[in-house]
């Protein structure tokens, strides 16, 4: 009898059941002990001493950690994501946590969800296909902890076919599921430009070369760039979050800065805000008599979902009843470095929007979500085995 012939999945579904219901302790742990970017370490040694003898454990520079279990061959990673905001939590739940840190994305309940998929499997026999367990750090930050997992070789050398992710998604305002293929989150990149002029005293504006007229001109100007050089029937996302310019009231200082966002579904999209932007900031400082600099920091890639597991996840989500719905989002998600190197697939999860916003003080999921998302990476994992030809789902 083969691996695929013997397999139970719906014995796998009653037992995550059941290792959902023993984690709930470990969720308030990690809840009300969450570990910004790049302090990680103790989530770490948390998350290692609660998974099975049966994995193989590995620590990276960086708090990474890697774990597999199963022998040898193509392996389906699972992406649980450790780090916490600096945010002081607002919840008022009984486990909340008092250290100006706060897991206010759901990353504490992603890897609770983890570790009961990674119980439940250690107890299935036999596997379908090894899985490999992603620890990954500091996703909440550039310095992307998703990136470096990828240049380490970890997913090369752990054979890693395919790599699931799930995300709590209040956005849905629902217990649905969003699994759908192609571009589901946008590439996020930042910018940021410095004009520089000739101070003057406000009374006598013609002495200058007002370069915060100018940073005002461009703020305006480059709110043109997506809705004049772009189809209609697409989309982007440019913000301005800064303005940083002057000291006094009665002063034209004499350099400006402004920062800001821009966010794209695809690399042509990307290419031309980008030329764009430098050009309204080339025009707009000529016109105003000040000079420029404009710096473009590329971010996390568009995450696009490999085709052929997006649309498996959701049929077998569906077939286990539950709701499957339409849903991309302009947030970004450094997952999808993942997909540069295997088969990647993120499945949203959904939660009621009364639960909080993402990033918000006040965000607090309903326990049962844990669940929730143990269903969609057991689904997840259980469908990329199946597509990789070694295992039924």
């Amino acid at each position: 009898m083969t691996p695929s012939e013997a397999f139970n999945a719906g014995a796998a579904f009653e037992r995550l059941a059941r290792q959902v219901q023993n984690v709930q302790g470990l969720h308030r742990q990690l809840h009300a002990e969450p570990r910004v970017s790049g302090d990680e370490g103790d989530t770490l040694a948390t998350l290692m001493n609660e998974l099975p003898d049966a994995f193989r454990k590995e620590t990276l520079t960086g708090n990474i950690g890697i774990v597999r279990l199963g022998g040898a061959g193509v392996s389906v990673a699972i992406r649980a994501e450790m780090d916490a905001l600096p945010i002081v939590e607002q919840t008022g739940l009984p486990w909340a946590a008092g250290n100006g840190a706060m897991h206010a994305c759901g990353h504490d309940v992603h890897m609770a969800a983890f570790v009961a998929v990674a119980r439940t499997l250690a107890l299935t026999v036999p596997l379908p296909v090894p899985l490999v367990g992603i620890l990954q750090p500091r996703e909440e930050v550039g310095e992307s902890g998703a990136h470096d997992v990828v240049r380490s070789g970890a997913l090369a050398a752990q054979q890693v076919g395919a790599v699931v992710g799930a995300h709590l998604q209040p956005a849905l305002d629902s217990l649905a599921y969003s699994c759908m293929p192609g571009p589901v989150n946008a590439a996020a990149d930042e910018f940021e430009l410095v004009l520089s002029g000739r101070p003057a005293h406000g009374a006598y504006p013609h002495h200058a070369s007002d370069a915060l007229l100018a940073a005002s001109a461009f703020v305006v100007s480059c709110q043109q760039i997506v809705a004049r050089n772009m189809d209609p029937t697409m989309s982007a996302v440019l913000t301005v979050g800064t303005i940083h310019a002057g000291g006094s009231p009665n002063a034209i200082p004499e350099e400006a800065t402004v920062t800001g966002t821009i966010r794209t579904m695809t690399e042509p999209q990307r290419h031309m805000i980008h030329t764009r932007l430098r050009q309204v900031a080339n025009g707009v400082a000529t016109a105003h008599d000040c000079a420029v600099r404009l710096e473009i920091r590329k971010g996390e890639p568009i995450l696009e979902n490999d085709a052929e597991l997006a649309v498996g996840i959701g049929r077998h989500l569906g077939a286990q009843g539950y709701e499957v719905r339409e849903f991309r989002s302009y947030g970004s998600d450094d997952f999808a470095f993942y997909a540069s190197a295997a088969r990647a697939v993120m499945i949203f999860t959904g939660m009621p929007a009364a639960s909080g916003n993402l990033h918000a003080s006040t965000f607090a999921p309903d326990e049962q979500a844990i669940g929730r998302v143990a269903t969609a990476l057991l689904t997840g994992y259980l469908v990329a085995a199946q597509v990789l030809g070694r295992g039924s789902a």
